[in-house]
């Protein structure tokens, strides 16, 4: 252990692990002078509030800027603002969910405030006497406002109205805004919404106002305008249309028969079943059209629009242009004109919805004594702020003072994941596969965006797509591999994870980043790819030669049928290329080169025996062991550098932390990440197997060899010496 001093009067205790000096945070005076040690020496300085294994709403009270992440400042304030309210920051060590009202320093201000509401909250819960409050007491927010309708939020509820008319109007105020959740949890109100409220209704009755001081000019029917405006706009279009058609006739008397519709427009509906609201029929002119014709507002009107006309002429012409049976062009725009003002009044209606209650009611809840009294209650409980604000702060101290050291023992340093105390904040779980168990499990979201940096680590992954009730529930999580092979690592393989809190989830890989896991599967790779490739090879020849035969076969038997005439007629052959006469000369020379592969072949082979057999007996095992190291080294080699640079770092980043420092993964602390199968110790054993395959006596034909080369070196060096 090496120790540093870094701020003044503090000694810094430092342990070395993953290649990288960190630093011990093990008691409160270490998490007071924490803003002291040099951030470089930080092994990260930022991690995320979601996706890690720890309490997301600790996590949200230390994020200030509510960004999603927390960073190396947003630490160190957490740190400063929980000593400052702790008499003795011992107490950060200790941890736990109670908190002792003694250690609450109420020697300044805000201590003050947090140790009074701590009391208050014990005095509302029934525990007036206790001398420490707990994590639950503090989140028992029902018992905690119970009783009061003021809890220094800006909202009000219907508890907090003094008399009925004031209840009521809280009452329209959220039918027609909806309401907001005060910290009792019960709908209410804000000074916002309030002054929204009454804005909207103040604008709405002025608007309505408008028409009693405008008189006829806006209502010319009265009560009846509304009515009257909608169905004129209904149907204007067509009786624009109309008159357009009847100047257009007045312009040109050889136009008056192709505005009117043809002969064939009337054929093609004499074979339907008409109804008088029939599209085909209300497409057609409102009237018969012809220079300078008025509207017929009686007889000759299109059946579609003559129950609209009618209406137009009782309820609009009727009264304003006295009774008549047709209608004039001029006629027809000095009636629109009439209209205008009242349209460009609805125009600037308000849109709100206050208007459901009616304008009686919204010119009773203008009266200024209301309004007046709902703001007084705002302000009466916005004024409990600073007390209430306090009572929400000890929910904070308490889980400061419970979390902080863990959180800063997961971020400054990484001791619990090196001391393997414990499990580190961003290990999700414990991953069930291919006879081994994975420690180093981390959650991630898209699979694909983490693998691209997280390769870099250097470290085997087994991406899992994780199920829980039937589909859910789902998450993804990045397992590494650190011991053992990847023989039987494929995607497809499933497997048991174990989160945090114990639940079982079924596991299968759905991606895999391959890296070297052991220097002993890298040893035995260039031979397992070796004969990999000969079965291969033997595969193929024997699926072609398969093939052949079973053409061959398949061919003869259709001869065969032919020819007893039991078979159907075998399909005509493509026309092939006159075949080439034998050439003997060609033949003997690719005879020949054949010949001479062989026999170079067989003379390396034969030297290689040759030489190795003259070798003096202490040559040949440098020799095999020469040749060995020539087909593994290079592969062990590579693994070796590849394994002794494993790095935690990029399968962190890729996660969203910012790690300050190059943390390794070395054989030995590998080797504690992943667990292999072992049988218990004093387990009993039996070798029997009813069901094992035949074996070879190898282990005779090895012994043979052995002494067949044991003889033949002693001949070899031996008899001279005898003879």
């Amino acid at each position: 252990m090496a120790e540093a001093k870094q701020g003044p009067g503090h000694v810094w205790r430092f342990f070395r692990a993953g290649g990288v000096d960190q630093v011990r945070i093990d008691s409160g005076t270490d998490a007071v002078a924490i803003a002291a040690l040099d951030q470089k020496l930080w092994v990260a300085l930022a991690c995320p509030t979601r996706g890690i294994e720890f309490d997301a709403r600790t996590l949200d009270l230390i994020d200030a800027d509510k960004d999603g992440r927390i960073r190396a400042p947003e630490m160190i304030d957490a740190v400063t603002w929980t000593t400052a309210l702790l008499k003795d920051p011992a107490v950060l060590a200790r941890g736990g969910d109670n908190l002792a009202l003694e250690t609450i320093d109420d020697a300044n201000e805000l201590g003050a405030r947090i140790r009074a509401s701590a009391e208050a909250i014990l005095h509302r819960l029934g525990k007036p006497d206790a001398s420490e409050i707990s994590l639950q007491d503090a989140l028992d927010i029902e018992h905690i406002y119970d009783g009061t309708p003021f809890n220094g939020d800006g909202i009000i509820t219907l508890a907090a109205a003094e008399d009925e008319a004031t209840k009521a109007a809280l009452s329209d105020i959220m039918a027609c805004l909806g309401s907001e959740t005060d910290r009792s949890r019960h709908p209410g109100v804000s000074q916002p919404l309030v002054d929204r409220f009454f804005q909207e209704a103040a604008s709405f009755v002025a608007w309505r106002d408008e028409a009693g001081q405008g008189g006829a000019a806006l209502l010319p029917l009265g009560d009846a305008t509304e009515d009257a405006a909608a169905l004129l706009l209904s149907v204007t279009a067509k009786i624009d249309d109309y008159f357009t058609r009847v100047r257009l006739a007045a312009f040109d008397p050889n136009a008056g028969a192709a505005l009117n519709p043809p002969a064939a427009s009337y054929e093609a509906l004499a074979g339907e079943v008409l109804a008088p609201d029939a599209a085909s029929l209300s497409a057609l002119p409102l009237a018969h059209v012809a220079p300078d014709r008025p509207l017929p507002l009686a007889g000759g009107l299109n059946p579609a629009w003559e129950a609209a006309i009618a209406r137009l002429k009782e309820t609009v012409i009727a009264p304003l242009l006295g009774q008549r049976g047709e209608l004039s062009e001029t006629d027809w725009t000095a009636l629109k004109t009439r209209f205008q003002p009242h349209a460009a009044w609805r125009a600037r209606k308000p849109e709100t919805a206050l208007e459901q209650l009616g304008l009686d009611r919204l010119r009773a809840l203008l009266d200024p004594a209301v309004k007046s009294r709902i703001d007084g209650l705002i302000a009466r409980d916005a004024a409990l702020e600073p007390q209430m604000n306090a009572i929400s702060q000890v929910e904070k101290l308490v889980r400061l003072k419970r979390d902080l050291m863990a959180l800063l023992n997961n971020f400054v340093s990484f001791k619990d994941f090196y001391r393997r105390a414990g499990k580190a904040s961003f290990q999700a779980g414990t991953l069930y596969l291919d006879g081994r168990s994975c420690e180093l499990c981390i959650r991630v979201e898209d699979e694909a965006k983490h693998a691209a940096l997280a390769q870099l680590s250097r470290i085997y992954l087994a991406y899992c797509r994780c199920v829980r009730h039937g589909g859910e529930e789902t998450m993804t999580i990045a397992a590494a591999f650190t011991a053992g092979d990847s023989d039987n690592l494929l995607v497809g393989r499933n497997g048991v994870f174990y989160d945090r809190k114990g639940n079982d989830w079924d596991a299968t890989i759905v991606k895999i980043v391959e890296h070297p896991i052991s220097l002993r599967q890298s040893f035995w790779l260039p031979y397992r790819q070796f004969a990999r490739l000969v079965a291969e090879q033997i595969q193929k020849f024997a699926a072609a030669r398969s093939a052949v035969s079973q053409t061959g076969m398949g061919q003869s038997l259709t001869r065969a049928e032919t020819a007893l005439g039991v078979g159907p007629a075998p399909p005509p052959q493509p026309t092939t290329p006159p075949q080439q006469p034998f050439d003997a000369a060609r033949f003997a020379g690719i005879f020949a080169a054949v010949g001479l592969a062989i026999g170079a072949i067989g003379t390396a082979i034969a030297s290689i025996v040759t030489g190795f057999l003259q070798l003096t007996w202490w040559q040949i095992p440098l020799a095999i062991a020469g040749l060995v190291l020539a087909v593994s080294g290079p592969s062990c080699l590579i693994a070796a550098m590849k394994l002794q640079s494993r790095n935690l770092g990029p399968l962190l980043d890729a996660s969203g932390w910012a790690v300050n420092a190059r943390l390794r993964i070395n054989l030995p602390f590998g080797r504690t990440l992943t667990g292999l199968a072992q049988l218990p110790e004093r387990a009993e054993r039996s070798l029997t197997d009813p069901y094992a395959e035949r074996r070879q006596p190898w282990g005779l034909y090895l012994a043979a060899v052995i002494l067949i080369g044991a003889g033949i070196a002693a001949w070899r060096f031996l008899w001279p010496l005898l003879r």
